[in-house]
């Protein structure tokens, strides 16, 4: 099926300032003064984002792989780069070491401290400390001409501006950010505020405006979402967490000066907004978050893994549930399902919110990457579909019907066993006998790992399986045992599912999730809207409705 693909990508200063009409293209004769003006345009377009890569046949060991001396280098080789003192032009983005060894240090050449647009500076050394290469883009028109950088607009007035001219919407994904920067543009350097604005909707964008700080006229603007209007989905494969072999729909794109690539966005599935999956890039914002590309229709490397499995895992329960239950998507209405992978450090946590999916990477002490688990991808999509039904509050005991539903599909979906997350536990936590966040079918058999919440315990610290055991914490402990007390409903699911099957448990607990809960039933009230789910579907006398009470009976619900 064909969609559209939508993908953020960051244009090059060339690609805003390169699109000049030629004349000679034309039989015609041209104006002698349009063909000087067009090529003296040319030309200086080209001076101000001047290629740079240099490869040295030399190399010069440095003490230290650290900006400072890669700094050291650009001084002494001035000639050869074109970067003229580097010192005060140009500053520290970032430092980062690979697995090989190299060390890279990212330069922005800067005016005044204000960074100069689609200008950077990279400097390259092995593992000895020797500088290899160095390459970039580089603003040659600046050394011609002092650039004032002092700004009369207020950011705030830009803002304003920059959210006018592409028609935003009232609600923005994230809070718009602006940057004073140096921006060449058809033979001229600008003072400019650098304004992001993104938001969702029939017509999304990432936008990016860029205001004179001084006239408050908007230069230049671009939508930083990458359109390719008949983009076909086709197949490709990649390597899961635990080394399986994963068949995938992805999409080819083309990028700006870039060739084909292929991306983690899946637009198969008819009347589905697709399946995208980002890279968080483990910081903890949203902000600089992308769909995730490769260079082939193969993602097997290592930082691929987890993203992978959040792709794969994610077509798996959107097809649980168009298949089970009719359901087209989250919201049924065909919403697109996103998946955030590589969010924070060392982060033990995966969770919906509101609008997408989001997966750390563990610590690889207690977990190891959280995409891995079929079921947690199935138990933080299906609080989309809690969201877009019952949503059940989250707290107290609607709250632990809302991680138990959660629980309970989470298990269906990844129907291998009745455990919780037992594919993302690390090896660490495994040997101190650590194999599962929850168990539905025997909860007392895993211990409460929060010491705070363990504390509230009449049982011996472990998750219960009767309301004898209920938890009884304040909503500022885990919201009064959401993800405690959710053990109690978990097994009586479980209990159901053992007399009547998985597939009819499925079909009773969606009925009861989209039909009768509300947003703050609690325990009893699941156990109405499950018994008469089975009355509705199986018909009342039935061993259905039998299995249904008598599961809620064993754990003390009435």
């Amino acid at each position: 099926m064909k969609k559209k693909f939508i993908i953020p990508v960051a244009l090059s200063t060339a690609m805003l300032v390169g699109s000049i009409p030629v004349s000679s293209v034309f039989a015609q004769p041209a104006d002698t003064k349009v063909v000087n003006s067009v090529q003296a345009s040319k030309e200086w377009n080209e001076k101000a984002s001047v290629p740079l890569f240099l490869k040295e046949r030399f190399v010069e060991k440095f003490s230290s792989s650290t900006s400072t001396e890669a700094l050291n280098y650009l001084k002494k080789n001035e000639g050869k780069t074109g970067i003229n003192n580097p010192d005060k032009n140009l500053k520290v983005k970032s430092v980062q070491k690979d697995r090989l060894g190299m060390t890279h240090v990212r330069f922005k050449q800067a005016v005044n401290g204000v960074n100069v647009e689609g200008s950077e500076v990279v400097v390259h050394f092995n593992e000895n400390n020797e500088v290899v290469s160095v390459n970039g883009r580089v603003n040659q028109t600046i050394a011609e001409g002092a650039v004032d950088t002092a700004a009369s607009l207020s950011s705030d007035t830009a803002l304003k501006t920059a959210l006018s001219s592409v028609n935003a919407p009232q609600e923005l994904t994230y809070e718009p950010t602006t940057e004073l920067v140096v921006l060449p543009f058809e033979g001229e350097n600008y003072t400019a505020y650098k304004v992001n604005v993104n938001f969702m909707g029939d017509k999304p964008g990432n936008w990016f405006v860029f205001v004179d700080a001084n006239t408050g006229k908007v230069i230049d603007k671009y939508n930083g979402l990458m359109h390719a209007d008949e983009v076909n989905t086709q197949k490709g494969a990649g390597k899961g967490v635990h080394g399986e072999h994963r068949e995938l729909h992805i999409t080819q794109v083309k990028e700006p000066n870039a060739g084909t690539k292929f991306a983690l966005a899946d637009y198969s599935h008819e009347n589905l907004g697709g399946i995208i999956t980002y890279d968080a890039k483990n910081d903890n914002t949203s902000i600089n978050d992308t769909v995730y590309v490769g260079n082939s229709a193969a993602f097997i490397g290592d930082y691929d893994r987890a993203l992978v499995d959040a792709h794969y895992n994610s077509e798996k329960v959107y097809e649980y549930y168009l298949t089970e239950h009719g359901r087209n998507s989250l919201d049924d209405e065909g919403m697109a399902i996103i998946s955030k992978v590589h969010y924070g450090t060392n982060y033990n946590n995966a969770s919906w919110n509101g609008r997408w999916m989001t997966y750390g990477d563990g610590d690889g002490v207690f977990m190891t990457s959280l995409s891995a688990g079929l079921d947690v991808a199935a138990h933080e999509m299906t609080h989309g579909v809690i969201s877009n039904s019952a949503n059940l509050v989250y707290r107290n005991q609607s709250g632990a019907l809302n991680e138990s539903f959660a629980d309970v599909f989470g298990a269906l979906v990844d129907h291998s066993d009745w455990e919780m997350g037992e594919d993302i536990m690390a090896p660490a936590a495994k040997a101190n006998g650590v194999n599962v966040l929850r168990s539905l079918s025997n909860p007392n058999s895993v211990v409460v790992s929060n010491e705070e919440r363990r504390s509230y315990s009449t049982n011996g610290g472990v998750y219960p399986d009767h309301m004898n055991e209920f938890y009884n914490m304040p909503t500022s402990v885990d919201g009064g045992g959401v993800h405690v007390n959710s053990s109690i409903t978990n097994h009586a699911a479980y209990l159901i599912g053992q007399e009547i099957g998985r597939e009819k448990l499925g079909q009773i607990y969606y009925r009861a999730l989209t039909v009768y809960l509300t947003s703050n039933s609690d325990f009893s009230d699941a156990r109405q809207a499950v018994v008469q789910s089975a009355i509705d579907l199986y018909g009342e006398g039935s061993e259905e409705e039998a299995a249904t009470n008598a599961g809620f009976d064993a754990v003390g619900i009435y």
